[in-house]
């Protein structure tokens, strides 16, 4: 397995990791949930700015997780954790604990101070990996994000990264 950048060749088979994973948990368009994103079939194109990336874990040629850093809106200092997605062939081997630091380390190369998130309790296993990243939950949502769904927001300081 190898995690790497993103490129525009890999755009369906992301859109397509980030709509199986969603469908297991039930994670649907409707709700408000990340899989709803216009943005969805080109994710390359969002990730192509500066202070953005989203990387990828290839397995025999095929895309089986990734995650992404993006800027919040509003907060110059502060970056989001987005689309942490794993098929459940690769889940509990680490890869999740792994890119989430490849992202964190990116975002603090960068110049970011802190690094938010929102995720929900339908993804317990997520959950535990923010938790023990060091993320914390906050009494609100900062920015819009879009993903109103998302009940839980959470935000960690990279200064200790």
């Amino acid at each position: 397995m190898a995690i790497r950048p993103m490129t525009t060749a890999d755009n369906a088979a992301v859109a397509q990791l980030i709509r199986a994973v969603s469908a297991e948990y039930e994670l649907t368009a409707d709700k408000g949930y990340s899989v709803a994103d216009p943005t969805l079939d080109n994710l390359a194109a969002v990730y192509a700015p500066e202070r953005h990336i989203y990387l990828v874990v290839e397995k025999e040629g095929h895309i089986v997780g990734g995650c992404g850093i993006g800027a919040l809106q509003g907060f110059d200092d502060t970056c989001e954790l987005q689309k942490m997605y794993f098929l459940p062939e690769i889940r509990g081997r680490g890869l999740a604990n792994a890119i989430s630091k490849l992202c964190m380390n990116f975002a603090s190369r960068c110049g970011y101070d802190k690094i938010y998130l929102e995720t929900t309790y339908l993804l317990p296993e997520a959950l535990r990996l923010y938790r023990h990243l060091g993320f914390r939950e906050l009494p609100q949502h900062l920015g819009n994000t879009g993903h109103n769904a998302c009940e839980i927001p959470m935000q960690m300081s990279l200064v200790t990264v």
